[in-house]
């Protein structure tokens, strides 16, 4: 059974016994896993505890010092969220049981077949995948999106994420600038998801996007009658952000005389709703954001100046993409994962090729110009790992670099077909000159090069036939670089 997988995952396999911890690590191996150690509970949870890599905790129940029991308990009680399948050699009810109820995904009877193991972790995968957009999604709704949950771990991010946490301690006023899609709002939202407002309403307001003759209704709101077709009451943006947080976008294309508007209700902390005959207090903290130079908008006069100085207090500036290209794998994975539980499919991460061209390319709309091309691609995927010819738009191909108008309406080649040429005698030296061995890391490069040529290119059967996981040959093929040989096979 093959089932696709980001080839990163890594299976932590906590088991005192070495013999059960090698044959498991065999069959994760073989599927593309990245496999870590751990004897005992304790080792286990300094593992977990130091950051080191685990998607997923296989965990033997019975262990000397601290059972599974007590450090699946502990592991609950510490935060770390990762699924865990718990192992056991007796399939008693009470310890099925038991094990759930302290926070288990699944569990297996040893001895396990392969299928079987590999099935539990696929499942728990995929839900701890949907718990993390679970996750995601309730802070967005709940207005509690925090730093920790933005994604970018370079210099640009960093500093970001650093400003941004000192802003949100305090209601300073934030002017958050930045080209298109750079992820502003985002930002906005995780200073209001950090603050003492956090929980209470976030309204979002693109001020490029309202026709200028509605500005003064939607912003400030309006009574019953007030004008033609007012025939109701509108309270505004500002009065159903009030107690939290209103973020005004685009706010450099507000008109000038809002403009003054809106310089009063931040100073005065109140607003003359259109008919009111009295003025409506009001209690919101303003964050604000522009593609737009400001200053120089002016001193062209497009914008006042002291409505300028009163916004940009403490500015944020959201780097472009481009600025942050170290953080396009965590985005691209992030995407992946999103569309994968919003489309329903089973897209394992991108290609060593395709995460190469997303890196190099320039990304004028920026993030959200990624997130759209990762939305189109996961739509066309047609294999575990998103390709070049998913992104025509970015790579220029139409389609796979292998499929050809005679390809496409005859059937693609058997294993049959692939191997009629091979060689009765390997042509991979075992000797050197001098007739000693050579390195076991020559022989496997020669042999996967040889592999390559024979089956053109084809990896899924050149993994088949080395007995390898494609994910495994992939790195190996990296490790010995030989990219340049796949490429001219295909």
């Amino acid at each position: 059974m093959r089932v696709p997988f980001d080839m990163n995952k890594t299976v932590l396999v906590v088991d005192d016994d070495p013999t059960q911890r090698r044959l498991i690590q065999a069959v994760l191996e073989r599927e593309g896993f990245n496999v870590a150690h751990a004897d005992s509970g304790p080792a286990a949870l300094a593992h977990l505890g130091a950051g080191a890599p685990a998607d997923v905790v296989l965990l033997d129940l019975v262990m000397p010092e601290m059972t599974g029991q007590e450090a699946l308990a502990e592991m609950r009680q510490r935060g770390f969220a990762q699924p865990v399948i718990v192992v056991t050699a007796t399939g008693g009810i009470d310890t099925v049981v038991a094990a759930m109820r302290a926070g288990a995904s699944d569990f297996f009877v040893k001895p396990a077949s392969p299928e079987r193991i590999i099935v539990s972790i696929a499942n728990a995968l995929s839900m701890g995948a949907l718990r993390v957009e679970v996750d995601r999604l309730k802070k967005h709704a709940g207005g509690r999106t925090t730093f920790a949950d933005l994604i970018g771990a370079g210099p640009a991010m960093q500093m970001v994420k650093r400003l941004g946490q000192r802003a949100a301690k305090s209601s300073i006023p934030v002017l958050i600038t930045g080209e298109s899609g750079a992820g502003k709002e985002v930002i906005a939202r995780a200073v209001h998801g950090e603050s003492d407002r956090a929980g209470r309403p976030f309204v979002a307001v693109n001020c490029g996007a309202i026709p200028e003759n509605l500005v003064e209704s939607i912003l400030f709101g309006h009574e019953k009658g007030s004008f033609t077709g007012a025939s109701e009451k509108h309270l505004g943006k500002f009065q159903e952000a009030s107690g939290g947080t209103l973020f005004l976008d685009e706010v450099g294309e507000l008109p000038l005389d809002m403009q003054v508007k809106l310089l009063r209700a931040l100073q005065e902390g109140e607003i003359d709703p259109i008919g009111s005959k009295r003025p409506v207090k009001v209690d919101v903290r303003l964050l604000s954001a522009t593609n737009r130079d400001l200053s120089q908008a002016v001193a062209e006069g497009g914008f006042r100046e002291d409505l300028y100085y009163r916004l940009n207090v403490f500015p944020i500036e959201a780097p472009a993409l481009r600025d942050r290209r170290e953080d396009i794998p965590a985005l691209t994975d992030a995407f992946i994962r999103r569309f994968n539980l919003e489309e329903g499919r089973r897209v394992a991460g991108a290609s060593p090729e395709t995460q190469q061209m997303l890196g190099a390319f320039d990304w004028p709309g920026n993030v959200r110009q990624l997130e759209n091309a990762i939305y189109r691609a996961i739509i066309l995927a047609d294999a575990p790992y998103l390709q070049p010819h998913d992104f025509p738009a970015i790579s220029g191909l139409a389609l796979p670099p292998s499929t050809t108008a005679e390809a496409t309406a005859s059937p693609p080649p058997t294993a049959t077909d692939l191997a009629a040429d091979l060689p009765k005698t390997a042509p991979v030296r075992i000797l050197d000159e001098r007739g000693h061995l050579r390195t076991l890391e020559d022989i496997e490069r020669d042999l996967i090069q040889l592999a390559i040529e024979i089956y053109a290119g084809h990896m899924s059967e050149v993994a088949r036939r080395l007995g390898i996981g494609r994910s495994t040959l992939y790195r190996k093929v990296r490790e010995q670089g030989l990219e340049d040989q796949v490429k001219e096979a295909v």
